[in-house]
């Protein structure tokens, strides 16, 4: 999505960030010439404006560019790139993107940025101020924004660093077949102000009042139903009622894919995300990654690399993602890891860049950073932990091996009118162990460790099911319990769903017919943690984690066109045949 989600960012950073504003933006011009509003023509007409930053040193540059759609003026009060990157004899060019704040033409949200991104690194490159080299950056749908134009495969296009985006609109858009709910917040805070502000429409205009509206109506806007009959967005984002016409398998989303694509692109990729990042980050920068190694085999250097730290989306500089604290470590300096990767990708600089392992990863639990030649590493193992339940309520234990004890099945009664609902409402390490003993969860957890356990690579679940309604979401969530009984996700929601109609990937819902028990696989999570002795696996089923993605209707209708809901009896099996499992990566330390 940026999905940037501004508005998860608490006040006390957000006041922090505009005590810095005036500074940062003093610092930028003592250093650098500003050339503001600067009109960049698209190949359609449309005008887009551009602020100019330029070393105070006569000669030509190389130029990094910075595209996003909340505001160039904005850009500089919360990121501090910029004004090192002039100190290191850059040009910068900070755009807004079509139908944002200063630039022309109509904001159809990552639909243009492609050809735009495009013709706006091309007009960088024959300015008489740069030397033709171009390399990007920036994060979320700055970063989106910059894969989108390298499969448009621009020929003065040299490095870009894209940070915290996706792969595939299969895991952005969607997940498992589910609609992200989060793009309501993100449009209602991110985009509609400016757009109700540009075309006089009624309602909140400034993110302040997007932010008091919402505590006073956001409860309306997540829970309407069907979702196509929302009308608050019509007249401002006009492009979500057509992104929720368009399912997740339809062709109409090729223009956002990158799977399959990575052939088109030729410029050095560093790929950056978190653990905690939006779901559809840390599954981003790893299927990149190893879909540009696969397209570049054969290369002395294929000019890519990945970094996942224990971030939450935007933080790349902080320790502390959700309740947990992972040590001094566990910070970085974004803007040096950018520059860094410019200055020898699109300088030439010799600085050892180009040397250094691919994959770069924290390893959750330990506290520290490993470098490794591969994802996964070559070294992991698939390891399976079976489900055994000794009643069928509740849930049970994960075991190595099949329990003769255990009861068939386990059953859960998801309520789509009632839906287990995230109590936090921000992303990071946080502790669910309030969610145990629901009829509407099963918890299965593995004995305690007797020695550190690192799990390093994907996870995948592997569920048979059956259910007395026709379609239904299968939550699968990995948790870390401590000794203390705090249950800590380790992971974002989003690659831990799949909807039942949607198992095969199919264009047209599959429907579930009632007592078959299907095959359900889960087949996109990952992560990098050692379970520290005395800790166990937690898995955690329901059939609903609102309000982060939408809620199955259980009648077979789709959400977006209906509102009428149904209670399910869902069935999940542990025995013989139709023995649910989850299968880990285990990594020898």
């Amino acid at each position: 999505m940026i999905h940037a989600k501004l508005h998860t960012i608490s006040a006390i950073l957000l006041c922090a960030v505009v005590l810095l504003s005036e500074t940062r933006l003093a610092e930028a011009q003592d250093k650098a010439i500003v050339q503001k509003d600067v009109p960049v023509k698209m190949r359609d007409g449309v005008i887009l404006r551009a602020d100019v930053l330029l070393p105070q040193s006569e000669g030509k540059f190389p130029v990094l560019v910075y595209r996003t759609p909340y505001g160039k003026d904005n850009a500089p009060k919360s990121w501090t790139t910029f004004p090192k990157a002039v100190a290191r004899g850059y040009a910068v060019v900070i755009q807004d993107v079509r139908g944002r704040y200063a630039s022309d033409g109509e904001f159809d949200a990552y639909k243009n940025e492609g050809r735009d991104g495009y013709d706006t690194i091309e007009w960088a490159a024959a300015q008489p101020w740069s030397n033709g080299n171009v390399g990007t950056f920036g994060l979320s749908y700055p970063g989106a924004v910059q894969w989108l134009a390298a499969i448009e495969n621009p020929p003065h296009l040299k490095a870009m660093v894209p940070a915290m985006t996706f792969s595939t609109p299969r895991n952005f858009f969607y997940s498992g077949g589910v609609f992200d709910g989060s793009w309501i917040d993100w449009i209602w805070f991110n985009i509609a102000p400016d757009v109700r502000k540009r075309k006089h429409l009624d309602g909140p205009k400034t993110y302040k009042e997007a932010s008091e509206t919402w505590k006073m109506g956001h409860e309306r806007l997540q829970n309407f139903l069907p979702l196509r009959e929302l009308p608050d967005f019509k007249q401002a984002a006009p492009f979500y009622y057509e992104w929720l016409a368009h399912p997740p398998a339809d062709s109409w989303w090729d223009w956002a894919e990158l799977r399959g694509k990575y052939d088109r692109v030729h410029c050095a990729v560093l790929n950056i995300s978190g653990w905690y990042d939006e779901a559809y980050g840390p599954d981003g920068a790893t299927t990149n990654f190893n879909g540009l190694l696969a397209a570049r085999k054969g290369e002395k250097d294929p000019r890519t690399r990945t970094i996942i730290g224990p971030w939450t989306h935007g933080e790349l500089e902080r320790t502390k993602a959700g309740d947990l604290d992972f040590g001094p470590d566990a910070k970085v300096n974004y803007d040096e890891i950018i520059l860094r990767w410019m200055d020898h990708y699109v300088k030439g600089v010799d600085n050892g860049v180009e040397r250094e392992k691919p994959v770069r990863i924290f390893v959750m639990g330990d506290n520290k950073w490993r470098d490794e030649d591969s994802w996964p590493p070559r070294r992991s193992e698939a390891k399976d932990y079976v489900l055994n339940a000794g009643s069928k309520k509740g849930g049970g234990t994960l075991l190595e091996y099949l329990s003769h004890f255990s009861s068939s099945y386990s059953e859960l009664l998801p309520d789509p009118a009632h839906p287990v609902t995230d109590p936090y409402e921000a992303f990071g390490a946080r502790d669910y162990k309030s969610l145990e003993g629901r009829d509407d969860v099963l918890v299965f957890d593995s004995f305690p460790f007797e020695r550190d356990m690192e799990v390093t690579g994907p996870i995948q679940a592997t569920i048979y099911a059956s259910a007395d309604v026709p379609d239904f979401d299968l939550w699968v969530r990995i948790l870390d319990v401590w000794p203390d009984g705090h249950a800590f996700n380790l992971m974002s929601p989003g690659l831990d769903v799949l909807r039942a109609s949607y198992r095969n990937g199919s264009l047209k819902p599959e429907l579930l017919e009632p007592g078959n028990i299907y095959e359900l696989k889960l087949d996109r999570m990952l992560t990098s943690n050692v379970f520290k002795a005395g800790h166990k696996i937690r898995m955690q089923i329901s059939g609903a984690f609102f309000p982060h993605f939408s809620r199955n209707l259980q009648t077979g209708e789709s959400e977006v066109t209906s509102s009428k809901t149904r209670v399910g009896h869902i069935r999940i099996y542990h025995w013989n045949d139709t023995l649910s499992s989850v299968t880990l990566s285990v990594t020898p330390q």
